[in-house]
């Protein structure tokens, strides 16, 4: 349940070129806003997202997390050749077989001593897979492993727009696909690696938590189809259900650490939107200007969201590099992993 001797050595992001507003995609749902009698700028006051990227037409999961990966690669720093591990963790993949992290290791130019794996469990995916590879790094069974994420909700928005367009939608049977229009993109890659030493001046992984509760997995559910991508989620019930599991998880948090809700300096949690953040800080007990948020701009890119916004967070606040923070992944099944960073 902790770590001793694991640092985040680098983290790279890559954010998409198109830059969709709320108000842009409400243009779109016009047949369906005037049929139904929905206000306009109801998607931006409900969830706090004014907007959100998407990659082009096309554009693989893979090909996303390789654009953030190739930028760990791009200083020289870390030899390509001396990466122990790939683990691709993105909800979006290339195809089911082989693993979408075939794909990235062969963009990133990787040795042929490179584990590659892909882990997936909803917008859990990047901190499960974080917590496997420090694992496999505090045993001693390897040195380095970077972790990438892709997501491009793209698909995913398009289709809803089409199923909310049609003909036999009405207020009670759009519900399940309003959470869709939270959706966006992004791409993120840390590379994590052995450092036992006392004075580094990289953020440290320590102690870690998690809570369970499947009873609530049909709450949101995607699958493939002919058309693309379809998703459903009982937005309402998800909100409860997820807060329960992550105070468990905090709870368990706070005893492995011996921390109070006063201790961490910054707090990073899932990006789903405004009423989602608002009611796990309150749940929590935690005050809300140790939160750092990304939602307004990048809406929900599952996988991506959580190590993206600490990554910008840092970016903006390198003193959150060495200071105390706690990072805090809920996934859809429902999960939640709590990881401590500098204790």
């Amino acid at each position: 349940m902790s770590f001793s001797k694991v640092v985040i050595e680098k983290m790279a992001y890559a954010l998409p070129p198109q830059i969709v507003s709320s108000d842009e995609l409400e243009t779109q749902l016009e047949p369906l806003y005037q049929k139904v009698n929905l206000q306009v700028g109801r998607l931006e006051l409900m969830t706090g997202i004014k907007e959100r990227r998407f990659w082009g037409n096309g554009y693989r999961a893979s090909e996303a997390s390789a654009e953030a990966g190739k930028k760990l690669l791009q200083d020289g720093t870390i030899n390509p050749q001396e990466v122990d591990l790939l683990i691709h963790s993105a909800v979006c993949r290339d195809r089911l077989e082989p693993a979408t992290a075939s794909y990235v290791h062969k963009l990133m130019g990787l040795g042929d001593n490179t584990q590659i794996l892909d882990v997936s469990n909803a917008c859990l995916g990047f901190l499960n897979a974080l917590i496997l590879a420090g694992s496999m790094i505090e045993q001693g069974a390897i040195k380095r492993a970077i972790i990438v994420a892709g997501e491009n909700g793209k698909p995913l928005v398009d289709q809803t727009i089409d199923i909310l367009n049609g003909a036999n939608m009405n207020r009670k049977s759009i519900k399940p696909y309003f959470a869709n229009l939270t959706i966006g993109a992004g791409a993120v890659a840390w590379s994590i690696t052995c450092d036992d030493s006392s004075s580094s001046e990289k953020p440290r992984l320590a102690q870690f938590a998690s809570s369970t509760d499947t009873s609530h997995n049909h709450l949101c559910e995607g699958d493939q189809s002919v058309g693309g991508m379809v998703m459903q989620t009982d937005s309402e019930e998800l909100l409860h259900a997820g807060i329960s599991v992550a105070k468990k998880a905090w709870n368990k948090f706070l005893e492995v650490t011996h921390w109070s809700a006063e201790k961490p300096d910054l707090i990073v949690t899932h990006q789903v939107g405004k009423a989602h953040q608002q009611e796990i800080e309150k749940a929590l007990s935690y005050d809300p200007s140790k939160s750092f948020t990304t939602f307004q701009s990048l809406g929900n890119c599952g996988s991506v969201s959580l190590p993206i916004t600490y990554t910008l967070a840092c970016e903006q606040n390198p003193a959150f590099l060495t200071q105390k923070s706690a990072l805090l992944g809920i996934g859809s099944g429902l999960s939640s992993l709590m990881l401590a960073l500098n204790n």
